[in-house]
């Protein structure tokens, strides 16, 4: 079978860093941290009290009104990120097949406030039930590409990934098979999500799942660090406009990197809890080479899922030495992580971004927040803790794990315009 090329030609991004791809690359290069305490509801009396938010966001700036009020906050986040990617992007919508056009997405939890304060209200109630005629289409996941196709009038491929954490970057997969495969021309992918409410962190709480470092929540997130206490909960969404190259090239297109292997693993061991022994992180990394068709040695900065959790930084760290031998002494690695938090189901997507940022600009983004040296951790692995490290990169790689043992990689490639 000929299998088509697949490349990236667009990139909008809103994260706790900042409301645009811009923003969002300054402040991973200048190792920033957008973590402070949660200002969207009193968060007094819980057990962590702050998170990595999107900060100065007004929904009227993008989105009428009363549109908005017919969304939930991770739609908006969405549809905000997929109009950066698209006109970024340069797509006449007059001058391509929108049959042969579509929308994959990715969220891990999809409505969460709008669930919450629905019940919540009625709860609170006389037991009539008053519910918000938009309830339902608010709270489903898979309402953001079906919104962001009927804005663009794309009527190709159209659904929602759902695999937790690693729901975006499985979304990106998809798009990447469906073009490679030929079902589709261009594909708007990512993922959003919008979890920080008082159920997403009294929920992961009750998991013992989130960093408790409430006097610091610039250093909570600490990736690979010895004192690591859980991850950080962050809130945003990345989009990528995924496109087959040569109707990329037809149309004129900037091209910012190749997608060229995505692999998809399960543990198939634990609710939460990676496997002890890596093996589906092993196997997922093995599936995204093999697929490319490259050697470990090709790959010249991973971006690792590294949540900040203590056996999920060992785990990950441990199967990267299983996959790449002495070449993951070679390696740039670092965990994005540790500046935006854990956006969940739209992690993969802004962490792609950030890969291919990384590759643009020869520059790896640090791991910030590293303190303490962890004896678990082989000392010669290049962690790229503390600041940014210049680095020529043709191909980076990119992980995300999910609850209920949800692996996926993803790997770009370098590519002359």
């Amino acid at each position: 079978m000929n299998l088509r090329r697949v490349v990236i030609t667009g990139l909008g991004a809103l994260t706790p860093l900042g409301n645009n791809v811009q923003e969002y690359w300054d402040g991973l290069r200048n190792g920033v941290s957008g973590a402070a305490p949660i200002t969207k509801f009193n968060a007094e009396k819980f057990k962590t009290r702050f998170a990595c938010e999107v900060k100065n966001f007004d929904v009227s700036q993008y989105i009428d009104r009363k549109e908005a009020r017919k969304m939930d906050l991770f739609t908006q986040y969405g549809m905000v990120v997929a109009e950066q990617a698209m006109d970024d992007s340069g797509i006449d919508l007059g001058k391509i097949n929108l049959d042969r056009a579509g929308v994959i997405w990715g969220s891990g939890i999809g409505g969460l406030s709008t669930f919450q304060n629905e019940v919540t209200d009625f709860t609170n109630g006389d037991g009539t039930p008053r519910f918000n005629p938009f309830f339902i289409p608010k709270m489903i996941a898979d309402i953001c590409p079906g919104l962001i196709s009927m804005k663009y009038g794309l009527r190709g491929p159209n659904f929602t990934t759902v695999s937790a954490c690693a729901s975006s970057t499985n979304s990106l997969i998809d798009a990447f098979t469906y073009i490679r495969l030929g079902k589709a021309d261009i594909i708007v992918s990512g993922g959003s999500e919008a979890a920080v409410t008082e159920a997403g962190v009294g929920g992961f709480n009750a998991l013992k799942a989130l960093s408790e470092r409430n006097e610091s929540p610039e250093t909570a997130s600490r990736p690979f660090d010895k004192d690591r206490d859980g991850f950080v909960l962050g809130e945003g969404a990345g989009a990528l406009i995924v496109e087959e190259y040569e109707h990329a090239k037809a149309r004129g297109a900037k091209i910012y990197a190749e997608i060229i292997g995505g692999g998809m693993s399960a543990d198939a061991y634990h609710m939460t809890a990676p496997h002890p022994e890596g093996l589906g992180i092993i196997r997922v990394m093995k599936n995204a080479l093999e697929e490319a068709e490259i050697s470990p040695e090709e790959v010249d900065y991973i971006n690792v899922h590294g949540t900040s959790t203590p056996l999920g930084d060992v785990g990950e760290a441990r199967a990267i030495q299983q996959v790449f031998g002495e070449h993951a002494y070679k390696l740039n690695i670092s965990s994005t992580k540790s500046m935006t938090g854990h956006l969940l189901g739209a992690a993969g997507a802004i962490e792609a971004i950030a890969s291919i940022m990384a590759m643009k600009h020869s520059l790896v983004p640090p791991t910030i927040n590293h303190f303490t040296d962890d004896e678990a951790l082989d000392p010669r692995l290049n962690l790229t803790f503390h600041k940014a490290q210049e680095r020529e990169i043709n191909v980076a790689l990119s992980n995300t794990f999910g609850f209920g043992g949800h692996n996926c990689s993803i790997i770009f490639r370098k590519i002359a315009e």
